[in-house]
């Protein structure tokens, strides 16, 4: 049986891994469809995101990209009272800011590392890993006096910034003197349903 929800990626982009994760806390039964890069340019992909880059989700009708949409959608469209999204201003502010972070900080420190370590893409891996350690000073400080980045709880700040600082190391940055940071990965991981990020070691 086809589910109602499709979602299009890989499973070595953390972008795709956090809606996955997030899916799959929802409960929400869903088809991946594996669609590496060489298909972007296809004119079927072009149709769901023309700016020809991954996730993509499939909702019935709906067509949405960009992980951290995506998982906003999925937040107000299938648990609108759960803890994602706080209804406390402040709170949903605090989410918004590790949002941003996510496709900021997160993407040009550690995701971008690990892009130029593991598959030769050009750029200043010696600038990415300093961005990324950085960063991880000011979640270290941050988690050693919450276990969550923006509540009391888990919210979307955890979910959209887990991946790629769980795979931190394989773009040579070492999470070694980050334990707040290491303990935070493991209590997402601990969360019902989740499947950690995989590691590319052992996609290979």
């Amino acid at each position: 049986m086809t589910a109602k929800i499709r979602l299009h990626g890989v499973p070595l982009s953390g972008h795709t891994h956090k809606v996955e994760l997030f899916l799959r806390l929802l409960g929400l039964e869903f088809d991946y469809v594996h669609a590496p890069r060489e298909t972007w340019s296809t004119e079927a992909f072009g149709k769901l995101n023309p700016l020809r880059q991954i996730p993509v989700l499939e909702d019935g009708g709906l067509v949405l990209a960009d992980s951290n949409a995506i998982l906003v959608y999925l937040a107000k469209r299938y648990d609108p009272d759960g803890p994602w999204l706080p209804a406390d201003p402040a709170r949903a502010a605090e989410v918004q800011r590790w949002l941003s972070i996510s496709a900021g900080e997160i993407r040009f420190g550690p995701a971008t590392a690990r892009i130029i370590k593991l598959m030769g893409r050009p750029g200043d891996l010696d600038a990415a890993q300093a961005l990324a350690r950085r960063l991880l000073e000011v979640m270290e400080q941050r988690l050693q006096s919450s276990p969550w980045l923006a509540a009391n709880t888990i919210t979307l700040a955890d979910i959209a910034c887990y991946p790629y600082l769980a795979c931190a190391p394989e773009g040579g940055v070492d999470l070694s003197t980050f334990p707040a940071v290491q303990a935070w990965i493991g209590r997402v991981e601990a969360q019902p349903g989740v499947t950690p990020m995989p590691s590319a070691a052992v996609a290979a």
